[in-house]
């Protein structure tokens, strides 16, 4: 029998809400029949938006939540005072097992304090990740962690790359995934402290492939699988990637178009070079998972368009579908220590 994903999406939440959050939720529900989602979000608004489509009514219900958490929000706070926002009545639904997932394009501080206070660790989960994939030469790598540390620990990173592993072998379906470590050049004793002290304790891992360090130019080519960092510098590496991927595409179409002859063997070059660009573009791959909660929570760009959000859903469905957070219960908490 086939078992439905019941997926709770923040309609309130980023620049684009709630049209194309709405969106994206049906052109999911059209696509799959294994699929309900709760839009969570200002009933008036959502409804109005709603009305604008035709999909199957018994997979959208609305959660009314009347409260809007603002990005410029302190997040503690806001998490405490409002009770009936799209965020934590989302985040609820899953700690009460109404839903499996909780999508938002809102608010990353509120999303990362929802998750670990209202959703809660995994027992012996130290510091959840976000955990995006990102495009590569060779197909696409787990970026972990890319902004809930930013103050991370030796064990953390350790528990990053075996989560960031069984996430990779699991959903992506990559085999043995090559774990590496964010580093300033390819010799041991380069690095921060951090590195420095993460190093060794990464190599005694009998569980993971660890390659070793990888420096930022070798991520885009693929050399790793999995790669490794706290926050700060994973955050860098995403927000330049994304910048950089979108500059060279806009230079790229502009060239195309610069002279009659470009334009004839844009032409020509067009199907191929659709499919290549659609494979660095982000939002082929949904948002990026809180990895070690005890329900699932993903974030995606605050200005998310329908197709990031409709890719997410997708996301929740092979995340429960895999089972990944009883692989990371039984793999990290039940696992004798190296």
């Amino acid at each position: 029998m086939q078992s439905t994903t019941r997926v709770a999406l923040d309609a309130m939440g980023g620049d684009n809400a709630p049209a194309e959050v709405v969106k994206g939720a049906v052109d999911a529900v059209n696509k799959r029949n294994d699929i309900k989602i709760f839009l969570v979000g200002q009933k008036v608004p959502v409804e109005r938006e709603l009305s604008l489509y035709t999909y199957p009514k018994e997979q959208i219900e609305i959660v009314d939540a009347p409260e809007v958490i603002e990005m410029a929000e302190p997040p503690v706070m806001a998490i405490r005072r409002k009770k009936q926002s799209s965020i934590v009545v989302g985040m609820n639904m899953v700690k009460n097992k109404e839903a499996d997932a909780f999508v938002s394009a809102g608010s990353s501080g509120a999303v990362l304090v929802g998750g670990q206070v209202i959703v809660g660790r995994i027992k012996g989960i130290q510091r959840p990740p976000l955990a995006p994939l990102i495009p590569t030469e060779r197909g696409v790598s787990l970026l972990i962690d890319c902004g809930a540390n930013v103050d991370a620990r030796a064990e953390h990173l350790v528990q990053f790359a075996k989560m960031g592993s069984i996430y990779m072998e699991h959903v992506v379906g990559v085999k043995n995934p090559k774990v590496a470590l964010v580093n300033i050049g390819a010799e041991e004793e380069k690095g921060n402290a951090l590195v420095k002290e993460t190093m060794p304790l990464l190599r005694e891992c009998t569980d993971i492939n660890f390659v070793g360090s990888i420096e930022a130019r070798d991520i885009p080519k693929g050399d790793a699988d999995v790669i490794v960092c706290e926050a700060f510098t994973g955050n860098v590496i995403l927000k330049l990637y994304e910048g950089l991927s979108s500059t060279l595409i806009g230079v790229i179409k502009k060239g195309l178009m610069s002279t009659l002859k470009s334009k004839i063997g844009a032409a020509l070059a067009l199907p191929a070079l659709k499919n290549t660009l659609k494979s660095f573009d982000a939002t082929e791959y949904g948002g990026a998972p809180l990895l070690g909660l005890n329900g699932l929570v993903v974030k995606t760009h605050g200005s998310s368009k329908a197709k990031e959000i409709t890719n997410s859903v997708f996301q929740c469905v092979t995340f429960k579908e895999k089972e990944i957070n009883d692989k990371i219960k039984e793999y990290i908490i039940n696992k004798p220590a190296d």
